[in-house]
C-alpha cells in the first residue's frame, strides 16, 4: 500500500480521531475525515491537510448520500465516531426515555461503525485495514455505552471473518481514560479522575497519541496476521483476556 494509502477516519474532527488522522497525514497518506459538525470538521481538515465530508455516521440516508464524496478505494478505515451520548444531557422521563437513551448509545457507537463499514465494503482494497475504537467500558461497565462498546467487539469478529480471505484485517483498539478529549463533556469530577488514574499501573491518564500509536501499527503492513482482536490501551487498568 506504500505511502499513498486512502484513509477514512470517522469522527476525525477532534480528540482521538483528530490525532489518528494527523498521524496518517504526516505519513503521507491521503486522509478523509468525517463528522457531524461542519465548522469543527472544516477547521480540522484545513489544519490536517485532509478532506472533510460532513455526515452523521449513524444515519443510513446520510451515509448513502455521503458515499459520492468518499474515496472510491479505501485502504484504511478507522471507525472512531461515537462517544457516551448520556453525557449530552438530553434525557427523557420514564421507560420510553430510558429506551431512547439506550438506543442513542447503540446507534452512536455500534450502528455507526457497522453502517460505514458496510457502506464501504466494496471499496475496501485487498489487504485493507479496519480499526474500530472501542472502550474499557465494554468490560468495566457504563450502562448503555458499555453495552454498545461490548457489541462493537462482537461485531468486529464478524467483520474479521467476512473480509479475512482478502487479507483485510479488523481490530478494535479499546482505550481507558484519555485526557485532552471532549469525551466527558466537562462532567468528569476530580474525584472520579483520580480514581480512574489510580486504577492504572503507570498512574497517568492516556493521551490521544497513545491510542494513535496502536491504531497506526494495526493499520500497517506489519500487522497482517493480527485480526479479530481487541487491543487494550489503558495503562493496565483492565487486563484484557
Amino acid at each position: 500500500m506504500g505511502n499513498s494509502r486512502e484513509v477514512v477516519v470517522t469522527g476525525g474532527g477532534t480528540g482521538i480521531g483528530y490525532a489518528v488522522a494527523a498521524a496518517f497525514a504526516a505519513a503521507g497518506d491521503r486522509v478523509t475525515i468525517t463528522g457531524r459538525r461542519e465548522q469543527v470538521l472544516t477547521e480540522a481538515a484545513t489544519l490536517l491537510g485532509a478532506r472533510p465530508v460532513v455526515f452523521d455516521a449513524a444515519d443510513p440516508a446520510a451515509v448513502e448520500t455521503a458515499l459520492g464524496e468518499l474515496p472510491d478505494r479505501v485502504d484504511v478505515l478507522v471507525n472512531n465516531a461515537g462517544g457516551n451520548t448520556d453525557f449530552a444531557g438530553d434525557t427523557e422521563e420514564g421507560l420510553a426515555g430510558f429506551a431512547a437513551a439506550f438506543e442513542r448509545n447503540l446507534r452512536s457507537n455500534v450502528v455507526s461503525a457497522a453502517l460505514v463499514t458496510h457502506a464501504l465494503r466494496d471499496r475496501l482494497a485487498d489487504g485493507a485495514r479496519i480499526v474500530t475504537i472501542g472502550s474499557i467500558a465494554a468490560h468495566t461497565g457504563a450502562g448503555s455505552y458499555g453495552a454498545a462498546k461490548a457489541a462493537v467487539e462482537a461485531w468486529n469478529v464478524s467483520v474479521a471473518q467476512e473480509f479475512g480471505a482478502r487479507g483485510i484485517t479488523a481490530n478494535v483498539v479499546a482505550p481507558g481514560l484519555i485526557g485532552e478529549t471532549e469525551f466527558f463533556h466537562g462532567q468528569l469530577s476530580d474525584r472520579r479522575r483520580e480514581r480512574l488514574v489510580g486504577n492504572t499501573m503507570n498512574k497517568r491518564p492516556g493521551t490521544p497519541e497513545d491510542v494513535t500509536a496502536v491504531v497506526t501499527f494495526l493499520a500497517s503492513p506489519a500487522a497482517g496476521h493480527v485480526t479479530g482482536q481487541v487491543v487494550h490501551v489503558n495503562g493496565g487498568a483492565y487486563l484484557g483476556g
